[in-house]
């Protein structure tokens, strides 16, 4: 599946991605609730110092007395109470909009944890399909990015919608309170500036995928920077580079300008459509105030608490566009969890015991939407027996070894362990029985040892010392100081290829498998190391099953079977001494090739 393919369809469907959000909010509901209560008074007390100007200039200033009731207001009391309590109700919304934002926080952070687990958990068992599709950049964009806003956000931003929303009921009680007449207005103007939301969301969705994609790209190529620095050197592309990354950050100065331009203007329209309001209530409340049926202090409460809810009513705005926002990326992200792995786990038998006989029986396989490659592959492989793969680069040799553990399914036939299709076994108990050694492996960051280990992570320092002695790994490390906890860098780079491949072949050899892979093990090596290698790759290989990808015919010449393969077709099967006789045989031309090669490469020497 391509990331930068799916459609957004659902990203507008609230009620459907809450549904699918609710796993990750339950068991945290309850705080949400706590802090969702919290947005409630935080808001309210925005109007508390509006409701005070009332009462404070009709009385303290104008000298007038108020009664509720029973109870009496004079200058003498509400001159000495207003300004502490107004003091004590900041000081309480203080302690409050820390609390809720502590909370807040926490819940969010819990929720996007949690996502990025089980996404994370989604990426690693998805098929080589998906990562032959999709760049790096973008999937760490996809996987990483959208999980922070859709999670992180989304309690943050609707806390905040519920403080604004609550904010402005209680500024629109302080205007009906004053005036109900002047109330009607402020109604009208809170219901026009909602009024263009209706106009930003299909301009929302589209710019957030483009951006995404773009984003991606971004992350991709600082990625090939990082790992192609000395190809980008050696080639002198660094202003091709260059010119590659301004590029796609202009796209994405182009997309975001994009979207301001068409949504920048919701906040001058509120302020225009606010300023409309005021000036409507400033008319209409000198009216009514000569008319003596609105008080200055009412008129001065009216106003400031208009003006107070310009800030909640932008706000709104800015959190229902922030909420749609994050509504895309929530849909982003369950599109993720819908991503199926094409290499479908559905056996239910235990690989326990090496086959006696692998089959591959009428294979056929095309990669992803792509023309066939391998064409009804027919031959068989008993235990303890070496086939090896020859032919020149593209053939389909890699394909075939690629087949074996199901890093790909074949499109045509059946592959057999002992007459079982190996899609009947557990996909884990599977590739328990096979290793691999690749012609570029990949280690992990950390130590040699860690590296070890990953070929069996219970494995005992006498298991570790055997493989290490076995793969000539001994010969490097006893020169380090760390010995075999030597911190290797990223994927290696502090190690020589032939290091690198020993590293990998005592990772294989912990392992312990029955089958082994050898895919052009040995064809990037000097002469030196691939003597030592191949020492290694001997004793690795030696009462187990092969299947070898020689690119140096001479490391083959003892293997029970050679397949030659020509687009992705068995044309020759034989032993060396069979297949060397064939005239015009496509094996034997590789031979001359390389044999005629090695004797130039000897006469330059002399």
């Amino acid at each position: 599946m391509k990331l930068d393919e799916i459609k957004t369809k659902s990203a507008f469907d609230y009620s459907y991605l809450l549904k699918r959000m609710f796993p990750y909010i339950k068991p945290v509901l309850f705080r949400i609730l706590i802090a969702f209560f919290l947005a409630i008074p935080l808001g309210l007390l925005d109007g508390v110092t509006a409701f005070a100007l009332k009462p404070y200039i009709d009385v303290v200033v104008n000298g007038n007395t108020l009664t509720y009731g029973t109870i009496t207001l004079t200058r003498d009391i509400l001159s000495v109470w207003i300004p502490p309590s107004i003091v004590v109700f900041a000081g309480a919304q203080g302690v409050l909009r820390y609390l809720n934002t502590y909370l807040s926080d926490w819940i969010s952070l819990n929720i996007a944890n949690r996502v990025k687990i089980d996404l994370f958990e989604k990426l690693i068992f998805l098929d080589s399909t998906f990562f032959d599709e999709n760049s790096s950049g973008l999937v760490i964009s996809r996987f990483l990015t959208d999980p922070d806003l859709a999670s992180k956000q989304l309690i943050n931003s609707i806390k905040t919608l519920i403080t604004s929303f609550t904010s402005a009921l209680g500024l629109i009680f302080v205007l009906l309170y004053n005036s109900w007449e002047l109330a009607v207005v402020g109604v009208v103007v809170l219901v026009c500036a909602f009024l263009p939301m209706a106009f930003l969301r299909k301009k929302i969705k589209q710019v957030s995928n483009q951006t995404t994609v773009v984003g991606g790209d971004i992350t991709t190529s600082f990625n090939e920077t990082y790992k192609g620095n000395k190809v980008i050197a050696g080639y002198n592309l660094e202003n091709a580079i260059f010119d590659k990354i301004v590029n796609l950050i202009h796209k994405t100065f182009s997309l975001q300008m994009s979207f301001t331009k068409r949504t920048g203007w919701l906040s001058p329209i509120m302020y225009i459509i606010a300023s409309i309001g005021i000036a409507f209530v400033m008319l209409v409340g000198n009216k009514l105030i000569v008319m003596g049926r609105l008080t200055t202090g009412s008129f001065a409460s009216f106003i400031t608490s208009l003006l107070l809810l310009y800030k909640p009513i932008k706000t709104l705005g800015q959190d229902l566009t922030n909420i749609q926002s994050i509504f895309v990326a929530i849909n982003r992200v369950f599109e993720l969890f819908d991503c199926t792995s094409r290499i479908e786990d559905k056996g239910n038998l235990e690989l326990t015991h090496s086959p006696k006989k692998i089959t591959f029986k009428n294979v056929s396989f095309a990669y992803e939407n792509s023309n066939e490659i391998l064409h009804g592959l027919d031959f068989s492989i008993y235990q303890g027996q070496t086939v090896a793969l020859v032919g020149n680069s593209g053939s389909g040799k890699s394909s075939i070894v690629n087949l074996l553990p199901r890093f790909y399914d074949v499109s045509k036939g059946e592959i057999l362990f002992d007459d079982v299709n190996i899609k009947n076994y557990k996909l884990n108990s599977l590739r328990e029985n096979i290793a691999e050694v690749f012609q570029d492996n990949f280690l992990f960051t950390g130590t040699i040892k860690e590296n070890i280990l990953i070929g069996k992570q219970d494995a005992v320092e006498e298991e570790i010392e055997e493989a290490v002695k076995a793969s000539h790994l001994d010969e490097f490390t006893d020169t380090l100081s760390e010995k075999l906890n030597t911190n290797i860098g990223e994927n290696g780079i502090l190690l020589s290829g032939g290091q690198r491949q020993r590293v990998a072949i005592a990772r294989a050899m912990i392992k312990n498998s029955p089958i082994i892979i050898l895919d052009e093990a040995t064809s990037a090596l000097d002469n030196k190391s691939e003597k030592i290698v191949q020492k290694a790759l001997d004793n690795l290989t030696k009462n187990k099953t092969v299947f070898v990808i020689a690119h140096r015919l001479s490391t083959i010449f003892n293997a029970d079977k050679i397949l030659v393969i020509d687009d992705g077709r068995i044309v020759e099967e034989g032993k060396h001494e069979e297949l060397i006789k064939i005239a015009n045989g496509k094996y034997k031309t590789l031979y001359d090739m390389q044999f005629k090669k090695q004797e130039r490469a000897n006469e330059t020497a002399v």
